[in-house]
């Protein structure tokens, strides 16, 4: 039992669970999320700043396979580490594309499950379940209630 949880007493400890839980609707269906610690959400926002990148240059060799670099191409560039489309990087796309991934199952492990744990949740297992706009339909919803202000902050 923590200090503060000694200090609102046992009610509060058989209680803390609900209190820690909001929820939404989607679809049709009630989602329970928990609430995370100030932690766990700089956690994921500093992730970004430096993701893996071994998974990053997964995504990044996927994404340039297909890319035929024999014959000069308008508008493609081909640099040391990197390859240049129209003025956007593939390795920048590829780390944001990571990114993305990672803050959606991180996102996703907050849902409370009926069954099971999410613990070892995936963005493969994310992605078969969920097409894409639903995935980041999800995080908004779950954003919201997990910071039911922050839109109204962000937008000032």
């Amino acid at each position: 039992m923590s200090k503060l949880g000694s200090a609102l007493g046992k009610k509060y400890e058989e209680n803390r669970l609900s209190v820690l839980t909001r929820q939404f609707e989607l679809g049709n269906h009630t989602f329970k999320v928990r609430i995370p610690a100030v932690n766990e959400i700089e956690a994921i926002f500093n992730y970004s700043k430096n993701p893996n990148e071994i998974e990053v240059e997964k995504i990044y060799q996927e994404m340039i396979k297909t890319i035929d670099l024999k014959d000069a191409q308008e508008g493609v560039e081909v640099k040391d580490d990197d390859i240049v489309i129209e003025g956007r990087s593939m390795r920048e796309a590829a780390k944001n594309k990571h990114v993305l991934q990672y803050r959606i199952t991180e996102y996703i492990k907050f849902l409370v499950p009926e069954n099971g744990s999410l613990d070892d949740l995936t963005y493969s297992d994310v992605e078969t379940e969920f097409p894409l706009a639903v995935q980041l339909t999800l995080i908004d919803k779950i954003n919201e209630v997990i910071a039911p202000d922050y839109k109204e902050i962000r937008s000032k």
